[in-house]
């Protein structure tokens, strides 16, 4: 009888955990939705010129590939990811707070710089968490982490429509208000206990940086992921250059996350190995940017936006699959630390030069994006035997 009572007690410990991370994957990314494309707004907003603008929106960037990587690993170290993404979002949303009370550069700089510091090791502690959750109740990443696409939109469209109803200056309240649902959310976390602990402890804190395969797995997803820097730098003005109004190219960007989300809803079904998953998202980046340059009428162009569920969706999924399988428990965090400085770096870097390449050649950058994303898919394909051999590290939880 006591074995039969403990099922449903472990049962409803599985959904609270899945609805509680549902929840803040959906809080968390609904600030990115309204501070990624109207930030900038509102600086511009309050009188902010734009030389002070590109330098504070660069912020989060450096934040990205200095700063995190140290914060995940100390979160580890003590063995607080959940306690750490619960200050990371409390300190957001008095950052936040602060930012909005100022109005001179220099101190809007500063203060933001410290708001990112604390902020942008928010995602890489909840995959974190998510993953050591998927090793300890056997769900499934994709489906958790849809609701975050889902949020993303959701907040970008309401804040878009916020835009022709409120003044520019006070959007940054927008934010405010998302990062304080966040906090709320955070509040529901379930703890987790790592039931590896004691025998990942052996292990050398160094091991992961020594191994080629997850060298090849965060490598490979930059790559890719970065390939869509152009997309999403570029692609809006680029299109309103060619007579696609604002609406529409809403629209296409709407059908993008809801390809992704489509996606994650159906990962459970598949049966790919993880390494395969991510050579076909670099696959169709590489067909998704070489159709994108040339042009295509808006009905291709349409499908082709359907393709970001493959070369985004598949990539993360794999790429989340690939670093439960490889990096040990005790050691997530600091992974998803060094997998988001990765990214950080390669597209701050993208970022620069993509702006100078487009300046020159235009629609023809998304040809150095095809390259990106085909360097990443061979990357990968040439350590699938190495990661494939190695499925799960010891200790990786579970």
């Amino acid at each position: 009888m006591a074995g039969e009572s403990q099922i449903p007690i472990a049962a409803a410990q599985k959904r609270r955990f899945a609805v509680s991370l549902a929840l803040f994957y959906s809080a968390v990314f609904a600030v990115s939705g309204t501070h990624l494309p109207f930030f900038p707004l509102w600086l511009k907003g309050i009188g902010i010129d734009a030389a002070w603008i590109g330098i504070i929106n660069a912020l989060p960037a450096i934040t990205r590939f200095t700063t995190l990587p140290q914060v995940t690993a100390f979160a580890e170290k003590r063995q607080a990811i959940r306690g750490a993404m619960m200050v990371s979002v409390l300190a957001t949303a008095i950052g936040f707070t602060a930012v909005g009370l100022q109005q001179q550069p220099l101190a809007l700089f500063l203060i933001y710089a410290l708001t990112c510091m604390m902020w942008t090791p928010t995602m890489p502690l909840t995959d974190a968490y998510a993953l050591r959750g998927v090793a300890r109740y056997g769900l499934d990443y994709g489906p958790l982490r849809l609701w975050g696409s889902a949020a993303f939109a959701a907040g970008s469209l309401a804040c878009g429509y916020l835009v022709d109803v409120i003044a520019p200056r006070d959007l940054i309240w927008i934010i405010v208000a998302w990062a304080v649902v966040a906090v709320a959310a955070s509040l529901l976390l379930q703890p987790l206990d790592d039931v590896r602990r004691k025998n990942a402890e052996a292990r050398a804190d160094t091991a992961l940086l020594c191994d080629a395969g997850f060298w090849a797995i965060i490598a490979s997803a930059a790559l890719i992921q970065g390939s869509h820097v152009a997309y999403y730098t570029f692609s809006a003005i680029n299109w309103q250059l060619h007579g696609i109004s604002g609406l529409t190219i809403a629209g296409l960007w709407t059908l993008g996350v809801i390809a992704e989300i489509v996606v994650f809803a159906l990962s459970p079904r598949f049966s790919l190995h993880p390494s395969t998953m991510i050579a076909i998202g670099g696959v169709s980046a590489v067909v998704r940017w070489i159709v994108t340059a040339n042009e295509p009428p808006l009905v291709l162009l349409a499908i082709v936006q359907l393709g970001h569920g493959f070369s985004f969706g598949m990539t993360i999924l794999g790429t989340m699959s690939l670093l439960v399988q490889r990096v040990p428990s005790h050691q997530i965090a600091r992974g998803q630390g060094y997998y988001a400085a990765c990214n950080g770096l390669l597209g701050a870097a993208t970022s620069i030069a993509s702006g100078a390449i487009y300046a020159r050649i235009g629609d023809s950058l998304y040809y150095v994006m095809a390259a990106m994303a085909a360097a990443g898919a061979l990357v990968i394909w040439s350590a699938r035997h190495r990661l494939m051999a190695h499925p799960q590290s010891e200790a990786s939880g579970g």
